[in-house]
């Protein structure tokens, strides 16, 4: 090993996971195949890297931002002729990458500071989804982001970030994980979620997706006012009643309150009122 002498760093937002129990949880919830190709953002020392290597995975891709700690996984795992390592900012990354198969899963131990970009990255948006459709993926995040991903209608953590990601993929939790379970603890605990991502067909159009993203900015933004505020001024009075009616939606609810089919129907009848405006005018 030639990790024993790097030392964690803040600035990477480095905190090692060395529960064996955790690690071997993340890899049974990959569900890991002969045809599977990983991708695994911020192997560290290896640990989770070491066990994905004892899958009978085709290959794994790591992408590593510390040049420190990549010298160590070239001399630990270089000679498995599956390993292969980027040393870069996985926000950066092109996928999928130049001579090398397209990764079919990821596993990741997410630096807090960047989940919402590389879920972004991973996953993609309403009307951008991302350029890799991956099968699966496998990360460990602060729970309170696990528990938003997952969050059902009228909890206090169903919030925009529930809606985007439960159209665009089903989410699940596998396990909480406490500080102690990591080196250095990390103030938070932390949860390992799966996440899915739905099948292109299964996806939003283009124009109702981003209408459905306009939605979530302009209500989330005042989350604790009724819809009735919120969306004022978007039809004439009784036209949108007539439309929150037809969504299943009573315009006394707030945000929150609204599972993402609901944001789907609503999305939908304002793109044909607006078409139908047009088309009169």
């Amino acid at each position: 090993m030639t990790f024993s002498g790097h030392r964690a760093r803040k600035r990477f937002g480095q905190h090692w996971l060395t529960d064996p129990q955790i690690l071997d949880r993340i890899v049974a919830a990959a569900d890991l195949h002969g045809a599977d190709h990983v991708l695994e953002v911020g192997p560290g020392r290896g640990a989770l890297t070491e066990r994905l290597l004892a899958s009978p995975v085709a290959s794994l891709l790591a992408v590593e931002l510390d040049r420190d700690l990549v010298v160590g996984l070239r001399q630990q795992f270089g000679a498995d002729g599956r390993f292969s390592l980027i040393e870069g900012d996985v926000l950066e990354l092109a996928l999928p990458c130049p001579e090398r198969p397209m990764p079919t899963k990821v596993v990741a131990n997410i630096p807090y500071n960047i989940t919402g970009p590389l879920l972004e990255v991973l996953v993609g948006r309403l009307g951008r989804p991302a350029p890799c459709r991956f099968e699966r993926l496998v990360l460990l995040v602060q729970q309170e982001v696990g528990q938003r991903i997952r969050a059902r209608p009228g909890s206090s953590a169903f919030s925009a970030l529930s809606v985007r990601m439960q159209l665009l993929a089903r989410c699940s939790s596998v396990c909480t994980v406490p500080p102690r379970c990591f080196s250095p603890p990390p103030k938070v605990t932390s949860e390992v979620i799966v996440i899915e991502p739905v099948p292109p067909e299964s996806l939003p159009p283009l124009a109702q997706a981003l209408a459905v993203e306009r939605l979530l900015t302009r209500c989330f933004a005042g989350r604790r006012k009724m819809l009735r505020t919120t969306l004022a001024g978007l039809l004439p009075a009784p036209a949108l009643l007539e439309l929150a009616a037809a969504a299943g939606v009573d315009l006394q609810q707030r945000p929150q309150e609204l599972a993402p089919a609901q944001w789907l129907a609503l999305a939908t009848g304002l793109n044909r009122s607006s078409s139908a405006e047009s088309g009169g005018a």
